[in-house]
């Protein structure tokens, strides 16, 4: 009979793992979230997804599965509370463990089916488009979003220039405002419509 590992305390900032490194085992977030990110040939940065209690890394699964090594950065966003399961054990339990293969399996279609909505996003959507669903998902009760304009930039795919241009076009439309140390959305209901406009051609920024 197997022995659950200890849970680990881990500090915000950070890395978790890097490209190129191999797998030591299958992380399962307890308490609060990884942010995973990949850096093209270009030096640009974008957000792939996020790695909260209940979901899955993919890049860790992909690991663990493939037998390969890391292709991207994970980062604590936040203190996190984490188990690191081997990578004996985690196939062992995909085995014979009905039950952790099915929330296993179930967690890497949602996931899958998130990356397929960040590809559309990215290659479908304008710059407007991605800064004001990404500004509306990362607000808190208060409706403000502590990022920066890189951290911006990083979440939607494009350059810290271009989001600080577009921010200064929300600005003067009443939308969102640039304080000290974070943005503070005006108007919800017009980044919501925005948001939601059909794509159209374009320049990817």
């Amino acid at each position: 009979m197997s022995t659950r590992p200890p849970a680990i305390g881990v500090p915000r900032g950070q890395v978790l793992f890097r490209p190129q490194e191999e797998c030591r085992g299958f992380v399962i977030v307890h308490q609060g979230s990884i942010k995973v990110s990949l850096t093209g040939e270009s030096g640009r940065e974008i957000v792939l997804y996020r790695v909260r209690p209940g979901e899955v890394c993919l890049q860790t699964f992909g690991c663990l599965v493939k037998g390969i090594a890391y292709s991207a950065e994970g980062v604590a966003e936040t203190d996190l509370e984490i188990e690191v399961v081997p990578a004996g054990e985690f196939h062992r339990r995909v085995r014979e463990d009905e039950q952790f293969r099915s929330q296993l399996f179930g967690a890497v279609a949602t996931r899958f089916a998130e990356l397929e909505q960040l590809v559309e996003d990215v290659a479908l959507s304008s710059v407007e488009q991605r800064l004001a669903r990404a500004l509306l998902r990362l607000a808190d009760g208060q409706r403000i979003v502590h990022a920066t304009h890189e951290a911006l930039a990083t979440e939607i795919g494009s350059a810290r220039e271009v989001v600080s241009r577009k921010l200064g076009s929300f600005a003067r439309a009443g939308l969102a405002a640039s304080e000290r140390g974070h943005i503070r959305l005006l108007d919800s209901a017009g980044l919501e419509a925005l948001a939601g406009q059909e794509a159209v051609a374009g320049t990817v920024e």
